[in-house]
């Protein structure tokens, strides 16, 4: 009986994590499967120019699955959205998964990718986030939704001062008006909620010790989370995707973004969640490493697992 040969341009999935990422994408049924997903030959070249580019400056990407960063980048160009670090709209982040032993990478919005949605929606006239300073609140009620504040005028002296809350409103282009705020304290209750690499780094506490410089050096790579890098920008996300997918009008690319967001298609192609490590404005991306065990079905945007938790059709409410 004759041995079967597997055909030369087949890539087994526990050999593609092995296989260098420009060789894999370059394989000769990849580029079809692009190809056919953009519909063009000259958007499939400048498609795989860029993810070349971006995984070949980015060791932690170049350590995912080649299927898992196409899939997220493929989801970022169908939104129309570009993974330059310096516009913000969405990143490309490795998920360590250490029970199965693979690092995938998912696709990440960024809050400004969330602004750019809405502004293309052609549905909102005012959208704003911003971040409440120490001795700029007055007062906010809820029931009214009335935000009263005395903002710093001193751009220097305003930056300087320590955040106490965070701001969010839309209005739509038919008058409906909404806002939301929570103060810090709020803020990093929820991110020690859904978030176990900033809980079991020590939390509130430990951003605090961060914040005033009192994390020694050699220890600051315990505080890879965004949440500890760049806790506003992560504050900023949470406010619009709260206020947004609660209150707004949600175009389908809107919608799209929101269920594939901090997700990675497996094999199945079904989608899995991660925990909400999301990059915001840092321009490499973090290696999230959860062991943590998932809570009682959280909301799709705080999604914790030790692996992942999968869905079929997750709710966008």
């Amino acid at each position: 009986m004759s041995q079967y040969t597997k055909p030369t341009n087949a890539i087994t999935p526990e050999a593609q994590h092995k296989v260098q990422f420009q060789a894999f994408i370059k394989n000769e049924n990849v580029l079809k499967n692009i190809s056919e997903t953009l519909g063009s030959e000259t958007k499939t070249k400048r498609f795989v120019a860029s993810v070349i580019s971006a995984v070949s400056t980015n060791p932690t990407l170049q350590e995912c699955q080649a299927p898992t960063i196409i899939s997220a980048a493929l989801l970022g160009e169908s939104l129309n959205l570009s993974p330059s670090p310096q516009l913000g709209h969405y990143y490309l982040v490795p998920f360590k998964d250490k029970k199965a032993g693979v690092t995938n990478a998912t696709f990440q919005l960024g809050y400004k990718g969330y602004i750019q949605l809405a502004i293309r929606s052609g549905q909102y006239k005012k959208m704003n986030v911003i971040a409440i300073k120490d001795g700029e609140l007055i007062g906010y009620n809820p029931l009214d939704e009335e935000l009263q504040v005395e903002l710093i005028e001193d751009e220097y002296e305003r930056e300087q001062r320590p955040t106490i809350g965070y701001y969010a409103m839309f209005e739509l282009i038919n008058g409906f008006r909404k806002t939301m705020y929570w103060s810090k304290r709020k803020m990093m209750a929820h991110a020690e909620k859904y978030s176990t690499a900033f809980k079991f780094n020590g939390g509130a506490e430990a951003l605090k010790k961060l914040e005033n410089g009192e994390i020694p050096e050699k220890e600051l790579w315990k505080y890879s989370s965004f949440w500890f890098k760049d806790f506003d920008g992560m504050a900023f996300k949470t406010m619009l995707r709260q206020l947004i997918s609660k209150w707004g009008i949600m175009s389908i690319e809107m919608q799209s973004a929101y269920v594939n967001d901090m997700a990675f298609k497996d094999e199945t192609g079904r989608v899995n969640y991660i925990e909400n490590e999301v990059d915001t404005e840092a321009v490499t991306p973090v290696v999230v490493e959860n062991e943590a065990e998932p809570e009682a079905t959280p909301e799709p945007e705080a999604m914790t697992s030790d692996q992942s938790a999968t869905i079929n059709q997750p709710s966008l409410l």
